[in-house]
């Protein structure tokens, strides 16, 4: 399996963690910012969370299908920084503690085992 199918069937990250990023990367933060309004909501004068992150259980809006099996992020070429920050080895099979823990919390095997 290569590493894009991997984080392509996985999801896990985006269904184990809040997602909070500055509000200038939000589209309704009147800066330019990318991140679509309606799939983020100001919590502050500078942060901005995506929506179902904050749900118990945490879930992000823009994912799309189900988790392990086949994944989409519907806003991936728009995702906020803490996204394209996440799991930055995972591109190369190898996932990190934090991919490798919502990867468990799922029932997942960590990426490379």
């Amino acid at each position: 399996m290569t590493a894009l199918n991997a984080c392509q069937t996985c999801g896990a990250c985006c269904a184990s963690f809040r997602v909070d990023f500055d509000r200038d990367e939000w589209a309704g933060g009147g800066s330019g910012g990318r991140v679509p309004e309606g799939l983020a909501e100001p919590i502050t004068e500078r942060l901005c969370r995506l929506r179902g992150t904050d749900h118990q259980p945490p879930r992000c809006a823009a994912l799309v299908g189900r988790i392990g099996e086949r994944v989409a992020c519907g806003i991936h070429a728009w995702r906020p920084s803490p996204c394209r920050e996440f799991g930055a080895r995972a591109p190369m099979g190898i996932g990190d503690d934090a991919c490798d823990a919502a990867r468990r919390r799922h029932g997942l095997a960590p990426l490379g085992s």
